[in-house]
């Protein structure tokens, strides 16, 4: 049985440094129908350990009424982990937030009259029964008995963000521990949110970061985030900030590795404030943590998804419930890099740029140690300087540069020479030119087979081990490969950036690179294309056999070039306004659908403060503008042929953060401008 632990400076497995990537998705937000395909859609993206909240109120809305069916059904959607040959992380609360009602609490526990996150004996008994629900639902499936689940949180942001705090905070983190652990919970590894002075109870401590504050109070651009900051500091003070500010950190830094569970793969506006988190506000994020000596990289959300419908109430976090922001009641896309309907986006793509390289060389960079010189500066708000650092062991290591700052224009450098302060000799790079919103990493002194890369000016992508070693790197410059000896049983592959954000490697018969516009999937039994265009793509080397349906075109640089037909799609669309008063707009929406694809996309461009879609007289869909299209899928609502939009009115000055306000007319928006439909096709072979 393979062993995971961690030591102050990184994970192990199997007694090896390890550097996974893990992402978010919440099952209890996303049909069970589409667990599998999204899971294998994560995995390629590099996740490599799956994390989820166990929300109670989605289980217990009603007291001593389990759910545990359908999109609930967790026990199923573990196995479906196990089926993808993923690892889980269990989130099990109590309280977890994530945005739900009363933050994951069913509101009969709140009408006990317990000091609910305390050490109240009644309090701690009916967590004991909560989670010895749970793990019921797991019951086998724990690594120790052959199971994906290798780790467990206990709470959320405890005593940060509510609960006790000092001595009585880490006793209760403790009696927490102690409890999971009596109902069955029996892991390597058990965590605790530690950002914000939140206390962990001796628990392994993972941090968090996001480009911005959807749930800050303020209705203008909040201060430069210091995620854009090479720093030893692990704790990012705008978390929770709705909450109140808990300043430094309660654990000892040397005796943990630096983990994030909560790097901000996207944004979940809120009703006040809509901040559009793109997708290298994500990347530049994603390498100045890495730059910065993180050894886990764990976004939170991965994965988008809809909050599932309540018995007795809608489950999203409001102000009605003494939260301090509203939410949609049924979207929980968070512009994560899959977003709410399972869509592959370009913040995934992003992030693959990095989470590529951890896999092939990420136990390698888990022992070099950042090395952040002392010129580096330490203030978002320097928008003069660029950032660099360096990880490093011996004379290897990796230079990390970032010129990278969320909604500022940095200023442009020429010619920056950077010497690396490796071990017993110099290098020197090439002279670098820096420009406003480039991010980059490039390597020095790297292994490759025999040789050795003393500098270049360009990052390494992923490895394919065949009968030679290609060692793949991008760039859009000149890549100044500098190597001392000779390239034996290896070879250098160069791709541009947009090539290597279209790449994917698949594992058959050799290691293959494939570059396609469609998302490449590997479901190990078939490589499924999932895209909006004609199915097409480049593979390096050539495939072995042409697949079926596809066409061998040509041969460019190395790569054999396919292409696969499609059946023409006629979709249409059409939309009529129905009614108009001073605060709302209703239209009908006619849709004829081809449903023998994989899915079809109503794209709604629309100017106003808020829509929802109706099928019927249900709800199935809801969106805040936020001066971006509206993407709903229609296979999640079985390709109907009429849906109701209802907008309501967006008010010239109403208390909003937009980045984009939508046009105004007699001083308000409330118009839907344009309804497109895209077909996006599943090919497989």
């Amino acid at each position: 049985m393979t062993s995971y632990s961690y030591t102050p400076q990184y994970l192990t497995k199997d007694g090896k440094p390890w550097f996974p990537i893990m992402g978010e998705i919440h099952y209890s937000r996303y049909p069970k129908e589409y667990w599998k395909e999204s899971i294998y859609k994560m995995r390629a993206g590099g996740v490599e350990v799956i994390s989820s909240y166990v929300i109670w109120i989605h289980h217990e809305e009603v007291e001593k009424e389990y759910d545990f069916t359908g999109s609930r059904d967790l026990r199923s959607f573990v196995q479906t982990v196990k089926e993808c040959n993923m690892r889980m992380i269990l989130r099990i609360g109590p309280w977890s937030h994530g945005e739900a009602r009363n933050g994951g609490f069913p509101d009969w526990l709140l009408t006990k009259g317990w000091k609910l996150r305390t050490n109240d004996a009644d309090y701690l008994a009916e967590v004991k029964r909560y989670y010895t629900k749970i793990y019921e639902q797991v019951d086998g499936l724990l690594l120790k008995d052959g199971g994906p689940i290798i780790g467990v949180q206990i709470e959320n942001e405890y005593g940060h963000v509510g609960g006790l705090q000092g001595e009585e905070g880490e006793q209760h983190m403790r009696n927490l521990t102690q409890l999971a652990k009596e109902v069955g919970f029996d892991v390597p590894i058990y965590t605790a949110t530690g950002w914000g002075g939140a206390v962990t109870g001796g628990l392994l401590p993972v941090m968090g970061g996001y480009c911005d504050a959807p749930w800050d109070a303020s209705l203008t651009d909040i201060a430069p985030s210091g995620n854009y900051i090479f720093t030893h500091e692990r704790n990012d003070h705008n978390i929770g900030s709705d909450h109140g500010f808990g300043y430094g950190l309660t654990f000892d830094m040397s005796k943990f590795p630096f983990l994030t569970a909560e790097l901000g793969g996207g944004l979940q506006v809120t009703h006040h404030r809509r901040p559009v988190a793109h997708s290298k506000d994500i990347g530049a994020m994603t390498m100045v943590k890495l730059g910065s000596g993180v050894n886990l990289l764990g976004y939170y959300m991965y994965h988008g998804g809809t909050n599932p419908e309540g018995k007795l109430t809608t489950l999203q976090e409001t102000k009605a419930t003494g939260y301090p922001n509203d939410l949609p009641e049924l979207n929980y896309d968070f512009r994560a890099p899959i977003r709410e309907y399972g869509q592959v986006s370009e913040t995934l793509k992003e992030v693959k740029l990095i989470t590529s390289f951890i896999r092939d060389f990420g136990s390698e960079l888990c022992e070099m140690p950042a090395v952040i010189p002392e010129d580096n500066p330490l203030h978002p708000t320097d928008l003069e300087h660029y950032r660099y650092s360096f990880r490093q062991k011996g004379n290897r290591g990796y230079l990390f540069i970032n010129n990278y700052q969320r909604r500022q224009t940095m200023a442009p450098h020429r010619a920056v020479v950077f010497k690396a302060p490796a071990e017993g000799e110099e290098i020197v790079f090439p002279p670098i030119d820096i420009e406003d919103k480039d991010y980059f990493f490039y390597p020095y002194n790297m292994k490759l087979g025999s040789a050795v890369l003393k500098t270049a000016l360009a990052t390494p992508f992923c490895k394919l081990e065949n009968d030679i070693t290609t060692y793949v790197f991008y760039t859009d410059k000149d890549p100044q490969y500098r190597t001392e000896g000779e390239l034996v049983g290896a070879e250098l592959l160069t791709l541009s950036r947009e090539e290597a954000k279209n790449a994917w490697k698949i594992v058959r018969d050799k290691e293959y690179l494939f570059i396609s516009d469609s998302a490449v999937i590997d479901e190990d039994d078939r490589i499924v294309l999932f895209g909006r265009k004609k199915p097409a793509m480049k593979v390096y080397p050539a495939l072995t056999e042409t697949p079926e349906g596809f066409v061998r075109l040509a041969d460019e640089n190395g790569f054999a070039v396919y292409e696969r037909s499609v059946p023409m799609v006629e979709d249409s669309v059409s939309f009529s306004l129905v009614e108009e008063t001073a605060e709302k707009a209703v239209y009908d929406i006619s849709l004829k659908v081809t449903e023998n694809v994989a899915d079809s996309y109503l794209v709604l461009c629309y100017g106003g403060d808020t829509a929802k879609l109706y099928m019927g007289e249900k709800l199935i869909a809801d969106h805040f503008y936020q001066g971006e299209p509206w993407e709903i899928s229609l296979r999640r609502f079985r390709f109907p042929s009429k849906l109701r939009l209802e907008i309501t009115a967006l008010q010239e000055g109403a208390p909003r953060f937009l980045e984009a306000w939508p046009q105004m007319k007699d001083g308000r928006a409330c118009v839907l401008d344009r309804a497109e439909l895209q077909t996006e096709y599943q090919t497989s072979f």
